[in-house]
């Protein structure tokens, strides 16, 4: 079970002698990608896989540290909860996914939270760097939709799960 979803009181008990509900946190993932089109992809498969994560996108580095910095308008933090995971491309504009990665993993507060490279580049060296670099997971995007929604599906169930 969620642990983010547990807990419940049973009918009959307290003062009011119904259920009460308890306000579920919704899982964050913090996905980082300057292409419009594989976060628009990425949005539509998770909705298609029924993943239960909110999906935040930004388009590069510096909108990557503002966000997990709590700066500009990622201060609100009901709005744009700490991630839970970080989906990370390599090639970006203005700071690269490997600087960004170095940066995550040069901070304590983000250093434990998963990061995993989702990337186009099948090259042995991005591969390599990714790991030396802190990466958890290195994954090369899938180029077919359905492939896609199985890849989130793989991810809830390897990464969010036990959340």
């Amino acid at each position: 079970m969620n642990k983010r979803n547990s807990g419940s009181s049973a009918p009959g008990r307290g003062g009011s002698g119904g259920a009460r509900s308890i306000p579920v946190t919704p899982i964050t993932v913090l996905h980082i990608d300057d292409d419009p089109n594989d976060t628009e992809l990425l949005r539509a498969a998770t909705r298609r896989a029924d993943a239960p994560f909110v999906l935040h996108n930004v388009e590069d580095g510096d909108q990557a540290i503002a966000y997990l910095s709590a700066r500009g308008v990622y201060a609100d933090r009901l709005r744009y909860q700490p991630p839970a995971l970080i989906l990370l491309d390599l090639k970006m504009p203005r700071a690269t996914g490997f600087e960004i990665l170095r940066w995550i993993r040069d901070h304590p507060m983000w250093k434990r939270v998963p990061v995993v490279v989702l990337s186009g580049s099948e090259l042995q060296d991005d591969v390599q760097q990714a790991y030396a670099f802190g990466a958890d997971s290195y994954l090369v995007k899938p180029l077919g939709f359905d492939a896609l929604v199985s890849l989130v599906r793989s991810i809830n169930t390897v990464w969010l799960e036990a959340v």
